[in-house]
């Protein structure tokens, strides 16, 4: 939810859709307004089916003791501080202390906390039983009952229900950009949706209807292109809860008001399988492709699944980090790039929020895809799990999912705080912090699930969480132990309280992670002792079918071993796994200032055993636990672990003397062709030989990703003649983005050339300056080693600037996807106006000597 000129965090210390996580979709009812669906479109019902509310009470675990904790904040909160700017919005009085953070008096999101808190206090009475969250949810649903009816004299249309004026929608229809005032619609409506449906509060209903009502009459009128403009402003999950209604009700106005928020420019490509997510805002779109699915089923229509199935794709498999979250400072990078795109605030929590409902929609429609089951569990126990302070008596929660290294979840701050600060009760409300009052009060609403035909009953033992089901329709009731899952690698489910016997099919899902690592890893199934023959290829569903009596027990053993996880931009930046948990390095109070390299062998057992291991890295021991049991200290996700190194060579080698054509040649035959782009052409080089001419309006020379892979040191060399100098121009640049990159400039402000290398996430760069200013109108050769912790620049084989005190490794780097000669990875900086000849990279730290040889060529 990007402001102008601010992204939120930097308003203060996330978004999500919250339509209860135990609702019950079908046919709608018989429509009774509006215009009905498109021609041919009929509901989808799911293969699968949620249990109802109450049927599953979490047992003793870290997910009840989170659970506990979010609940003792619902208890604690006082609901007249959250409700006081809706009351003054539409005239009536209050005397409660305003909130802060997003719910302050002045932010255009103030009232959307209100809509998740709802939200989780109806899954809390789900998950409990308890009737306290009901009656809370109630009081709440009285007051907004009374602020909607005062709207018409507050001069709102009716139905209207906000704290801040209707105004606010006028403005954006006008053509303005005001802070997502439809995604506070949504979080409102979804909330009282998920009071109606979980808690069975009529009134909510009632309500939630009218907004229905009060949004269809607001966009009606719209022309196309004030819709789409109102489409660009976030407008969070409106096509979720509007397509929720219509399941639930029959209603075809929502349905309808739904079809209106399709937004072209984004579902498209999505529908074409294309990935063009580069540069959106992450939450923004999760949660409309959140929307996209249940629009399958309220519609059939395949489009609708074709968006929702290749976004949760493409998300996962090209825009994850090890810890299965997305997005760096909440925008979406182009795919694959994930040590490039490193900082305290990747993964923000409202994403993995989003993105773990998508997948659970999708998996309900489509069971066979375990995949999505397995990054559910890996998400939920590598971040969403551990965003919540364990030592919070409230349950506070993170922001973001910092993951550069050094990176700390620490008490919480106020406006401006850090990244990694927690929240508090009432003053830096932000997304995440209601997104996380769902979150972990509805762990239990995913862990079963049960065929949709009554003929063939089967049970879905999802996630291996401690807790119990009541099965009403089948007499049983399934107990999962803490048989020591995820540390000892054991599950054991017991079967009781059918006093005849009850056959159904028990279907339990194989991880896909056993089929990770360095060796062939076998699930085991016993059924009261006895091994079972069944498949268990990781990545799918064990099937066990027979009659069952009380007491049989099934029990399954899933080995694991400490699995590396190259980065895809970086196969030499590893995260580590022990079956389902990530794992992180504990640096207490010591902070680190780049990846740190593991040394040596691999990771072992520590000597308390557990899921606690030892490692050595830059030059220390260190201990790794599982990510989400640690907090309030610095830590490292991502290691660099060095390749075995190859003999000195030169690995590429550009002439750049074709003379004819755009495609330039790597004459060592390691790497393919680049090109001219641009404007760059063919001059004459030194003496018999050619060069690419740059007329510094835009001409330089692209190269092939991947030349620098692998390096822990290297030599870079070129010759190069300046016709004339701009600051800042590149003679060469090696990266991804403005952000991580290994470039030499011709010229800084200082007037002298400067070499610097950056990883994205580093406070600063690491710089070499030269003394020695770059000659114009002749040729001259430069070079720059790196390797050691030392850096070096030479001009015409002479050393003219030394940095022995590098803080990043050439390895850092890895397969840059952008690497230049002539250009900028910064598209605000000047491109270089002169020539280039004989590029060439060496995968060593030349000696003085070779330099000065290499300078005589």
């Amino acid at each position: 939810m990007p402001r102008q000129n601010l992204t939120r965090r930097r308003f203060v210390i996330g978004t999500g859709v919250a339509v209860g996580a135990w609702a019950v979709t079908g046919a709608p009812a018989a429509a009774t307004d509006g215009h009905g669906p498109r021609a041919g479109s009929t509901p989808s019902s799911p293969a699968l089916v949620e249990f109802a509310p109450g049927s599953v009470r979490l047992l003793d675990s870290p997910f009840r003791d989170n659970m506990r904790r979010t609940c003792a904040y619902l208890e604690a909160v006082d609901i007249d501080r959250l409700l006081h700017t809706f009351r003054t919005n539409v005239g009536l009085p209050s005397s409660a202390q305003p909130c802060g953070g997003w719910e302050a008096p002045g932010v255009q999101l103030r009232g959307h906390s209100t809509g998740h808190l709802l939200s989780g206090l109806a899954l809390a009475h789900a998950g409990t039983g308890d009737d306290r969250y009901a009656d809370k949810g109630r009081r709440i649903v009285d007051v907004l009952a009374e602020c909607q009816a005062a709207s018409p004299a507050a001069g709102y249309g009716e139905g209207y229900l906000s704290a801040f004026p209707e105004q606010v929608f006028a403005d954006l229809e006008a053509g303005s950009k005001p802070w997502a005032p439809y995604y506070t619609i949504h979080k409102i409506m979804a909330g009282l949706l998920d009071q109606y449906q979980l808690c069975g509060n009529e009134r909510a209903l009632g309500l939630v209807e009218a907004m229905a009502a009060w949004a269809d009459r607001r966009t009606a009128p719209l022309t196309p292109d004030q819709l789409d403009h109102v489409r660009r402003v976030e407008w969070g999950g409106m096509n979720d809860v509007l397509a929720a209604l219509h399941l639930a009700t029959g209603s075809r106005t929502a349905l309808r008001t739904a079809r209106r928020f399709d937004q072209e420019d984004l579902f498209g490509p999505l529908a074409e399988g294309r990935d063009e997510l580069n540069g959106r805002h992450a939450n923004t779109e999760i949660a409309k492709i959140v929307g996209a699915a249940r629009m399958y089923e309220a519609t059939g229509e395949q489009r609708y699944r074709a968006i929702a199935t290749n976004f949760w794709d493409i998300v996962v498999h090209d825009h994850s980090y090890v810890i299965g979250g997305n997005a760096n400072q909440e925008f979406f990078g182009p795919p694959g790039e994930i040590v490039s795109r490193l900082s305290e605030e990747t993964c923000e929590n409202c994403n993995t929020y989003n993105m773990l409902k998508l997948g659970r929609r999708l998996f309900l429609h489509d069971p066979a895809r375990a995949e999505r089951m397995d990054h559910y569990e890996w998400a939920l126990y590598n971040q969403m799990l551990g965003e919540q302070d364990p030592d919070s008596e409230h349950g506070f929660v993170t922001y973001y999912t910092g993951l550069w290294a050094g990176s700390q979840r620490q008490p919480k701050g106020g406006l401006g705080a850090a990244p990694g600060s927690y929240s508090g009760d009432y003053d830096n409300f932000s997304c995440d912090h209601g997104t996380g009052l769902e979150t972990h009060t509805k762990f239990a609403d995913s862990i079963y699930f049960h065929s949709a035909r009554a003929d063939r009953p089967e049970l879905y033992v999802n996630l291996f969480i401690p807790s119990e089901l009541h099965w009403q329709k089948q007499k049983v009731t399934i107990r999962q132990e803490g048989g020591g899952y995820p540390e000892s690698g054991r599950v054991r489910l017991t079967v009781t309280g059918s006093p005849s016997r009850s056959r159904f099919r028990l279907r339990i899902r194989i991880p896909g992670w056993l089929g990770d690592g360095t060796r062939r890893r076998t699930a085991r199934i016993t059924v009261n002792g006895r091994t079972v023959d069944c498949d268990v290829r990781p990545g799918t569903y064990a099937t066990l079918d027979r009659q069952w009596r009380s007491g049989d027990t099934v029990e399954m053993t899933l080995p694991r071993e400490v699995v590396e996880r190259p980065a895809p931009d970086n196969p030499h930046v590893v995260g580590l796994s022990y079956g389902p948990l990530v794992l992180a390095g504990e640096y207490g109070t010591t902070g680190s200032v780049t990846i740190p390299t593991l040394e040596g062998g691999p990771v072992r057992p520590a000597v308390d055993g557990g899921t606690a291991f030892t490692a050595r890295a830059d030059g220390r021991p260190v201990t790794l636990r599982p990510f989400h049991q640690v907090h309030h200290q610095h830590y490292n996700v991502y290691f660099a672990r060095p390749p075995r190194q190859d003999g000195p060579r030169e690995i590429a080698r550009y002439l750049l003397d074709e003379g004819a054509g755009a495609a330039v040649a790597d004459t060592t035959g390691h790497h393919p062709d680049g090109r001219l782009a641009e404007g760059a052409a063919w001059t004459a080089g030194r003496g018999a030989a050619g060069a690419v001419a740059l007329d510094g309006a835009g001409g330089h020379v692209v190269l092939p990703r991947g030349l620098l892979t692998g390096l822990t040191e290297l030599t870079v060399s070129a010759w190069t003649r300046l016709d004339s100098v701009a600051n800042s121009a590149r003679i060469f640049d090696l990266g991804y983005h403005k952000g991580t990159y290994l470039f030499l400039a011709a010229r800084t402000g200082k007037g002298f050339p400067r070499a610097a290398l950056k990883i994205a996430g580093m406070e600063g760069e690491d710089v070499v300056d030269s003394g020695v200013s770059l000659p114009q109108g002749r040729w001259v050769h430069v070079a720059l080693t790196l390797g050691g912790g030392t850096g070096v620049l030479y001009i015409d084989g002479a050393e003219t600037g030394r940095n022995e005190a590098m803080v990043c490794s050439p390895l850092l780097l890895g397969e840059t996807s952008r690497n230049y000669l002539g250009r900028s990875q910064n598209a605000t900086h000047p491109y270089l106006h002169g020539a280039v000849a004989d590029f060439r990279i060496h995968n060593r730290v030349l000696s003085p000597q070779d330099m000065a040889a290499l300078a005589r060529r």
